[in-house]
């Protein structure tokens, strides 16, 4: 079979190039992804922040589109954290909530196009009321596409997920004869997480060369391959998601144990 007719369509040569070396067998099934960068690449370029917020739309678009196009089942960004609220000006945090309300404007004719099913993970109830809205325009405008399926974390905390998860097995518990016998386990644990419909990740991504996780899918994470880029996010593209996917590729995943049995010494 021709080159051609194996790449998919929309990528680019670079892309192609990278594509082409890949095990189609081993794509990930959830690759998570922190978005990290903006606010330095808009300092070297003498601009304010909100320049960096505004120019990593691009890399998001590059990055969703690439995903869905190569066959990625699902794709979670760390577009906006529970943190975030405290810790940036009010004038930011409300440019980014009208960035994401614009976003998901714009970008609805693209998830079409590349049918991915848009949906969200997060306190959403504490967002604005007219980005929650939009927010359910959008997701219910996907919700009958059968491609990837493309998670943005809004107003999310992995710390605060593993509180909101323990309340629910506590009220539901309380509902259904009480707390008297409750055993709680990973499975149920895993049940009533904002990601209970997902595969735990097997790549996680972080641009910008930080080598932290920053309160993110802190559970789900537990055995993924972890892929920093000193790439800051404005200027992350799909290349460089095809990189991280070849690296993940060239990596022996154990999951705690041994991929051969030592030989028995008794």
């Amino acid at each position: 079979m021709s080159l051609t007719a194996t790449i998919p369509q929309g990528l680019d040569r670079k892309e192609a190039e990278i594509y082409a070396q890949l095990d189609l067998g081993r794509i990930p099934r959830h690759v998570a992804l922190i978005m990290d960068g903006n606010g330095r690449w808009a300092k070297k370029r003498h601009l304010p922040r909100v320049a960096g917020h505004r120019a990593g739309v691009a890399a998001v678009r590059s990055t969703v589109e690439t995903a869905a196009r190569i066959g990625v089942p699902a794709l979670t960004l760390y577009a906006f954290s529970a943190e975030n609220w405290k810790r940036r000006p009010r004038t930011e945090t409300g440019f980014l909530m009208e960035l994401l309300r614009r976003y998901l404007k714009q970008e609805l004719p693209r998830l079409k196009e590349n049918n991915i099913r848009l949906e969200y993970i997060g306190r959403k109830q504490e967002l604005p009321q007219e980005v929650q809205e939009r927010m359910g325009w959008a997701r219910d405008a996907t919700a009958e596409n059968t491609g990837m399926v493309l998670t943005l974390a809004l107003n999310y905390g992995a710390r605060t997920e593993l509180v909101d998860a323990f309340n629910d097995i506590v009220r539901a518990a309380a509902g259904n004869g009480g707390i008297a016998h409750l055993k709680i386990d990973e499975e149920l644990v895993g049940r009533h997480l904002y990601t209970r419909n997902l595969p735990d990740p097997d790549l996680v991504i972080r641009t910008s060369g930080e080598m932290r996780l920053s309160n993110f899918l802190l559970w789900q994470l537990a055995y993924a391959e972890i892929y920093v880029t000193e790439t800051l996010w404005p200027d992350f593209r799909g290349r460089h998601l095809l990189e991280a996917i070849s690296e993940y590729q060239k990596r022996e995943r154990r999951y705690g144990g041994l991929l051969e049995p030592e030989a028995n010494n008794n």
